[in-house]
């Protein structure tokens, strides 16, 4: 369900989304808040609404009648009918009051659904209620009336269960917009001539420089115009390692400094940045999904139409061919026997069960309607690194290509990467201590810009740089060794010995073990599979072969992933969107169904519809099985809650009165009762 999405969230800059006014995401108090039926209405307040109301119901049903009949634990004494009459009347305007103010929403939108349907039961049921008890109680005419007490309160009671189970299980649905603000601090170390002094964020301008100590956030983006550091942009672009930056180099706020300082001159504004801008497309996203109605609102509001007309049309027939008290009788008998007891559990109580079925086996359910858009789904469009892959570096291979042997090239490759804090350059160190290679001690270790790095030792230049630089420079070599880790998707780090190329170490991203398996079992789905990655194009390609996936599309920003899934949904497709990383949040809350990967970032996982806890993509497969056979009980559920209606509405109007049949409120009750527990006892065969 998207009715959490589905108000517009403005926004204004990255302090206010950081303190929480997210406007209709969230009250006051920091509880979730859902547009339903017009209303917004508050876990907190929901939850102590039901259990409150559940308290003053429970003398009503004891002192009630049960629409005429006497149940054995019921009993009454003189003044019990006056208890009954206060209770269910604070009951009424208490815990009826969400349902009231839904209606009023619903009716304003000219669009009567379940909020209406409940709204007229309780209504009804109350007015005449309160009509018996006055002409019993007070006037004392002496003439029996049946009161609907009973059925108010459990009716309130029944929908303030279903409609907490429906919210429970989508509650923390929504926080997206406000884990992107948290990557960047509230404070910044603005920069005053030679004096650095800590201001709001908010107060930082264009133009203005900010500095930025070793571990700390980026805040904003800009400019280094000071000092220089290995900045982790891996939640940014997806990319699992840090890039080099010095001066002149842009950064982009939200991603993390390593253990240089750097001064950065503000380009844009909290409001105007990077990460602004990925907000405002998560927001967009959201609001756009969320225009698709519940089906039971559907049948909410056609039972509506059918139980007001029926009822109308009753009243005016007993009235002409009976009298006025078997015109009104009848009329009430309707409405009140139109409640939606069962059709307002019927939804709730199999996506209770599914999601807890689905929490045991790997998958959290955050958006119900993911359950009903899954039959829909053609393609399923993919990140690579952290979805289809670990996501860590490993040395792969190492090869001397020289006169020198493998211990002395990885000594010499592990001698100038022990002068960074690369992540890359972490995994060779590492390698070489496994192996017990001892680095090589090296002299005046540089970074070479966009290339690599560079060394001396004994007069000699060292230089561990990229391909690019080898062809720039036209050093030749035999590839022949390196291609077959390049047609791997290995990333490869060349040794230049005083200008000769002397070996190289390949570094690699590893399938996740599952992943080919479940490409083919997508296919047999007839699902097209897309990889989406920011990759550059070779080491997708090779990672598409190996994964069997037919189409991918490779250096791409979190724009152009966005922008492939809204082009796949204009051609008609129904898209699935896999992804882990910051850069993927918008195309996770566009795409008709977006699943996060456990592992990934709060970002990705709040702006999903399904979280993989275990990171395993395969758990798709059981998530399309576990949504084929949720969506068949909803559907059967939904049958024995509105058959019960279809059947009962037009007996209780009297259709059969000619033959000696009417069905009487207690029949009525017995029958609606029995539909509530088969609803109940169909959601739990669910497996």
């Amino acid at each position: 369900m998207k009715d959490m999405k589905s108000e517009k969230m403005q926004m204004h800059d990255m302090k206010d989304m950081d303190h929480g006014n997210m406007g209709d995401m969230h009250g006051d108090d920091g509880h979730m808040m859902m547009m339903h039926g017009g209303m917004m209405m508050d876990m907190g307040d929901l939850r102590k609404k039901f259990w409150i109301s559940l308290i003053l119901a429970i003398p009503v049903f004891i002192l009630s009648p049960f629409m005429g009949l006497h149940l054995p634990f019921q009993f009454q004494f003189p003044g019990s009918s006056w208890i009954v009459m206060i209770l269910s009347t604070i009951l009424f305007f208490y815990g009826g009051k969400p349902f009231l103010t839904g209606a009023k929403g619903e009716l304003k939108a000219k669009q009567p659904a379940m909020m209406t349907l409940i709204t007229m039961g309780i209504s009804v049921a109350y007015i005449y209620s309160i009509y018996a008890f006055v002409m019993v109680n007070i006037v004392r005419t002496g003439q029996h009336i049946m009161d609907f007490f009973w059925e108010l309160a459990s009716l309130i009671v029944i929908m303030l269960l279903g409609h907490w189970i429906e919210m429970k299980s989508t509650m923390s649905a929504g926080n997206a917009l406000q884990k992107i603000a948290s990557l960047v601090p509230n404070q910044v170390h603005m920069v005053h001539g030679e004096k650095t002094m800590d201001h709001d964020i908010s107060m930082v301008k264009t133009g203005d420089v900010v500095e930025v100590r070793a571990g700390e956030s980026i805040p904003l983006d800009g400019e280094i115009i000071s000092g220089e550091s290995y900045i982790n942009e891996s939640l940014i672009t997806g990319e699992s390692k840090a890039v080099k930056k010095s001066l002149g180099d842009n950064v982009v706020g939200g991603s993390i400094n390593g253990e240089g300082t750097i001064r950065v001159k503000v380009a844009k504004t909290s409001s105007e940045g990077y990460l602004s801008q990925i907000s405002k497309l998560v927001s967009d996203a959201q609001t756009n999904k969320s225009k698709t109605q519940m089906l039971a609102d559907k049948v909410s509001g056609w039972l509506f139409y059918a139980a007001v007309t029926v009822g109308l049309i009753a009243f005016i027939y007993w009235l002409i061919f009976g009298d006025m008290n078997l015109a009104l009788t009848r009329l009430v008998t309707v409405l009140v026997i139109a409640c939606p007891h069962a059709l307002g559990l019927a939804i709730p109580l199999v996506m209770a069960r599914s999601t807890s079925i689905a929490a045991t086996n790997g998958l959290i359910i955050r958006d119900n309607q993911a359950m009903e858009n899954s039959r829909k789904i053609d393609y399923v469009a993919m990140d690579k690194t952290g979805t289809l892959t670990e996501g860590k570096f490993t040395v792969n291979g190492l090869k001397s290509l020289g006169d020198m042997d493998d211990d002395q090239v990885l000594s010499l490759i592990a001698g100038i990467e022990s002068g960074s804090s690369h992540p890359i350059a972490n995994s060779v160190v590492e390698y070489a201590k496994e192996k017990k290679i001892e680095a090589a001690q090296l002299d005046d270790i540089q970074a070479i810009k966009g290339y690599g790095m560079s060394a001396n030792k004994d007069s000699h230049k060292y230089l561990l740089i990229n391909m690019k630089y080898l062809q720039s420079h036209k050093m030749d070599f035999d590839k022949s060794v390196a291609q077959q880790y390049l047609d791997k998707g290995n990333t490869i780090s060349y040794l230049v010995a005083d200008d000769q190329v002397v070996g190289f170490v390949a570094l690699g991203d590893t399938i996740k073990a599952n992943s080919v398996q479940f490409i083919k079992d997508l296919k047999a789905r007839n699902i097209t599979p897309i990889m989406l990655t920011g990759d550059n194009k070779e080491a997708a390609a090779s990672f598409a072969k190996q994964l069997g996936i037919d189409e991918f599309k490779a250096e791409l920003l979190p724009e152009d992933k966005h922008e492939v899934i809204k082009n796949l949904e204009l051609e008609g497709h129904h898209v699935m969107m896999v992804g882990d990383g910051i850069n993927d949040a918008p195309s996770l809350a566009s795409a008709t169904i977006g699943v996060a990967i456990g592992a990934g970032t709060d970002v990705a996982i709040d702006s999903a519809d399904v979280v993989l806890y275990n990171s395993d993509p395969s758990d798709i497969t059981k998530f399309l099985n576990l949504s084929a056979k949720t969506y068949r009980k909803t559907v059967e559920n939904l049958w024995w809650g509105a058959g019960y209606n279809i059947l009962a509405i037009p007996l209780a109007a009297g259709i059969l009165a000619g033959i000696g049949f009417v069905l009487s409120p207690a029949v009525g009750a017995v029958i609606m009762s029995m539909s509530t527990v088969i609803v109940a006892l169909n959601a739990m065969t669910l497996k």
